[in-house]
């Protein structure tokens, strides 16, 4: 993209690096959440239709829960140790999960065992892949400058959601051609070996070096925590999960239930909405360059709040797959999720506690909304039909713009002592008297 044509050579090479092993991160992570619908079928025991809802809510959900603690983990390390250190150990202990699901025998081979591995190998990849897509965003909101720093920081999701989206390419092609499914999961392990040795390369942040210099002043601003800033960082990690599992996990289980779509079919239709987050992230991180990112998260909120206003009633008149996948794609393309805001929400947390609170925050907000979503619209969708669904909906759209009028505040009142302390140190002490 001509935005980077400005940025020195070590700044584009580290945000090649980064965009690449990002793509093969998420690449790697959601091979199995698209492959779900197949892969549950071979791991675990054939139920009815609720039983296997939450057999496949758990499956999905499981890469979630142990989350925070690689959050706490891998953000002491990049805390102590350095950024670079991090993102290269994730991705290789990516690799590794990859290489265990490929290798597990299947729930016919082995019995219930095979259900247990399976959801090890996923608590092994929600521990590694907490701090890849966190890790590069703190590295390049550390050595871009403003005014490109939101741009380069929000391109990263978009590389996150072509991995996504390939992911879903691999899937439909391993499945309608009849190949083995162990083949994707190959593919994604020898690919994450590859950037985990690129990421190599990297050069540890200037910023967090500095930092460590400054780390015994006492009250320091890169160790200072507010948690009023912490809460409404949280409040805005917790816009993407239940979107997500709506759209792919729900409707999924909708499509094979409802329309008697096979695993197949699901994870080709799946792919359809998995165009409209890729280009949504694309439009964003664009329009980032002209306009305000609080201009930006204030249209997603308001369209994203009409579309969960309205998706119960069209639920009522879905009558075909095709209106099904419209339906997914306005929620997919509104979903309420950081970009591009991502480095100046991040530029609030103190320096030397970013990879944790960052991490950590993003990892225990998605593992709460996910746990609520996978189980909650199951059971709230039974007892209240589709309207339901505002249960969780609302109050994560309303708690979303809250958090974002937050860090306005704050970058509003950040811009204001710019502007201003420059002028007031250039008043000398006699015209102070004169005017006194």
């Amino acid at each position: 993209m001509a935005i980077f044509s400005s940025l020195s050579r070590q700044q584009k090479e580290a945000v090649g690096l980064l965009q690449i092993g990002t793509f093969l991160e998420y690449f790697d992570l959601m091979l199995y959440v698209h492959m779900a619908v197949l892969l549950n079928e071979l791991f675990f025991p054939k139920t009815d239709p609720h039983t296997a809802s939450l057999l496949a809510a758990f499956s999905f959900c499981s890469i979630w829960v142990l989350r925070p603690f690689g959050a706490l983990i891998f953000g002491y390390i990049g805390d102590s140790m350095g950024r670079k250190p991090t993102v290269i150990i994730t991705t290789m202990m990516m690799a590794a999960s990859c290489i265990l699901i490929a290798s597990t025998p299947t729930y016919a081979e082995i019995g219930i065992t095979a259900a247990w591995l399976i959801i090890l190998c996923r608590f092994l990849q929600g521990i590694t892949s907490m701090c890849e897509i966190i890790g590069g965003e703190v590295y390049l909101t550390e050595i871009i400058q403003k005014p490109l720093r939101n741009t380069v920081v929000a391109s990263l999701r978009i590389v996150d959601d072509l991995g996504s989206m390939v992911a879903l390419i691999v899937a439909s092609i391993v499945t309608l051609n009849g190949m083995n499914w162990r083949t994707g999961f190959w593919i994604g392990a020898s690919i994450a070996v590859i950037g985990s040795i690129g990421r190599i390369r990297l050069r540890e942040s200037q910023d967090f070096v500095k930092a460590k210099e400054k780390v015994t002043i006492k009250n320091s601003k890169e160790t200072k925590l507010n948690l009023l800033t912490c809460l409404a960082y949280f409040f805005i990690q917790t816009g993407t999960p239940f979107f997500f599992t709506f759209a792919y996990i729900f409707c999924g289980n909708l499509l094979q239930n409802k329309f008697n779509y096979t695993s197949e079919q699901v994870i080709n239709h799946n792919l359809l909405v998995s165009i409209a987050p890729l280009t949504a992230s694309f439009l964003y991180t664009l329009a980032s360059k002209y306009w305000s990112p609080f201009i930006i998260l204030r249209l997603k909120i308001f369209f994203n709040f009409v579309v969960c206003v309205v998706t119960p009633f069209q639920l009522f008149l879905v009558k075909t797959p095709q209106d099904l996948l419209y339906l997914q794609c306005a929620v997919m393309f509104f979903c309420l999720s950081g970009i591009p805001g991502q480095a100046i929400f991040m530029s609030f947390l103190p320096i030397l506690k970013r990879m944790r609170l960052a991490s950590f925050l993003y990892a225990i907000a998605r593992a709460f909304i996910y746990a609520i979503s996978s189980f909650g619209i199951i059971y709230l969708i039974k007892y209240f039909g589709y309207y339901g669904l505002w249960v969780i909906s609302l109050p994560v759209c309303f708690s979303f713009l809250w958090g974002v009028n937050y860090f306005q505040k704050l970058e509003n009142q950040k811009q204001h002592e710019v502007h201003t302390t420059p002028h007031q140190l250039s008043i000398k002490p006699d015209e102070l008297k004169a005017a006194g």
